[in-house]
């Protein structure tokens, strides 16, 4: 067994880590609900990734933590912000310059790097849940549809409606008096859709070639779709876009290892 590169990125809703071998090959990864725990769920990340890999701790060279609760880790290894590893996971796919989106669970970013990798720029929304996946969740919820099914609802959708609100729960009472009016279900999903896209484009502006990720992007990807259309721009989107925090932090742990080898 070769010696291993742990990168984990404990969200506020989800925890994702990714498991490199020397190569900087992915040889396994994990995406599990964090819940309060953050300690317990970095625990359980950690042990599905070395059970994927066939490998115990001891083969792990370095660890990066990263997200919300990378703090939080119950076994050693460094830590690196957010912005930093998910620019290096995209940059990972797409060297050049970029604008990296990231539609989280809890918060949406907006990363610049030049065409070295180097971060220019950066913003973020953690002022209120609308543009982010916790909008979708509690949207789903209060029309009570499964969130796995808002996807597939979206690409039914006939017309384009436009939302008015930018509070969670004034988008609901507007999405009731659109419903009375008999706006059918997938407009008014896609409509939760581009109202994501319309927060996200309100933190600045994108041009460039702009690179989505984010679990949103992940399970939605008719959000990247109507982003593109927004932007106007080239929108590239990486493989496992949920990953690519976690990606970044594995990265750094490798580069960390190696940089005097």
């Amino acid at each position: 067994m070769s010696e291993l590169y742990l990168g984990i990125d404990l969200g506020a809703s989800a925890t994702k880590a990714v498991l490199l071998n020397n190569r900087r090959q992915i040889v396994a990864r994990t995406a599990v609900a964090t819940g309060l725990d953050f300690s317990r769920v970095g625990q359980e990340a950690l042990a599905s990734v070395l059970r994927q890999a066939g490998a115990d701790v001891g083969h792990i060279r370095r660890a990066v933590a990263t997200g919300y609760g990378r703090k939080n880790l119950p076994f050693p290894g460094l830590t690196k912000t957010e912005i930093s590893c998910h620019g290096r996971g995209a940059y990972h796919y797409f060297p050049e310059a970029i604008m990296v989106v990231d539609i989280g669970g809890q918060d949406t970013k907006i990363i610049r790097l030049g065409p070295d990798g180097r971060l220019l720029d950066f913003q973020m929304n953690r002022k209120c849940a609308a543009g982010t996946g916790a909008f979708l969740e509690e949207m789903a919820r209060r029309l009570d549809l499964p969130l796995s099914e808002l996807e597939q609802l979206a690409g039914k959708s006939q017309q384009d409606v436009k939302l008015g609100s930018y509070c969670t729960v004034f988008t609901f009472t507007e999405i009731l008096a659109l419903s009375r009016r008999g706006i059918a279900v997938p407009d008014l999903v896609k409509a939760l859709f581009n109202a994501i896209v319309q927060r996200v484009t309100e933190l600045g502006v994108l041009s460039g070639k702009i690179v989505a990720t984010g679990g949103v992007v992940a399970y939605n990807p008719t959000v990247a779709g109507l982003l593109a259309r927004s932007t106007g721009g080239e929108l590239l989107i990486p493989p496992e876009p949920q990953l690519i925090g976690a990606l970044g932090a594995a990265l750094f742990a490798f580069e960390e290892a190696n940089q005097y080898a």
